[in-house]
């Protein structure tokens, strides 16, 4: 039995600005940091490359990091897979895990019914991938393995998060 704990939950978002305040309002959460247009260097849906033009807001909750996310481009991608491009439909898209072997990972999903979605690499280097656990769990999953740079920015969320007042609760990255 291999243990992967939820790392982050992502909610696809219409306006990050809107869904941060509310998100805060209700729980707590925050400071977000926000990435708009991420760079990619490529990024495959279905194993067909399209762009996927996105914008990301990442704050804490509790114990979890929380992020939100906008698609800006109107190209099939895991987020679209759930949420239409137009439909204006908010909700929870994915729970990010952290694997040793990210191919592995994407095999074993795959083997057991719940196919690899979208295959992403960030302008930095960074792989994340989208397998498809709709039918067994409602949402996708994110797999990526824990790089120096990966967990070091979720150790810079978490940190921001201690002894936060509340204030300056948008904070603009990149």
């Amino acid at each position: 039995m291999i243990t992967l704990p939820v790392k982050q939950l992502a909610y696809k978002v219409n306006n990050l600005e809107a869904a941060a305040a509310a998100h805060h309002r209700q729980f707590g959460s925050g400071p977000f940091f926000v990435l708009r247009h991420i760079a990619l260097a490529s990024s495959q849906h279905r194993g067909i490359e399209h762009p996927f033009d996105h914008s990301s807001a990442y704050g804490q909750w509790g114990g979890v990091m929380v992020e939100l996310v906008v698609q800006h481009n109107p190209d099939p991608s895991a987020l679209h897979d759930m949420f239409p491009y137009g439909s204006g439909a908010e909700g929870l898209h994915h729970a990010a895990l952290f694997v040793d072997d990210l191919e592995a990972a994407i095999a074993r999903f795959t083997s057991e019914g719940a196919p690899l979605a979208q295959l992403s690499v960030t302008a930095g280097g960074t792989v994340f991938a989208f397998v498809d656990t709709r039918a067994t769990l409602g949402h996708m999953l994110e797999l990526y393995e824990p790089t120096p740079q990966l967990t070091g920015f979720y150790d810079f969320v978490a940190e921001a998060a201690r002894g936060w007042d509340g204030r300056n609760l948008l904070r603009e990255l990149g």
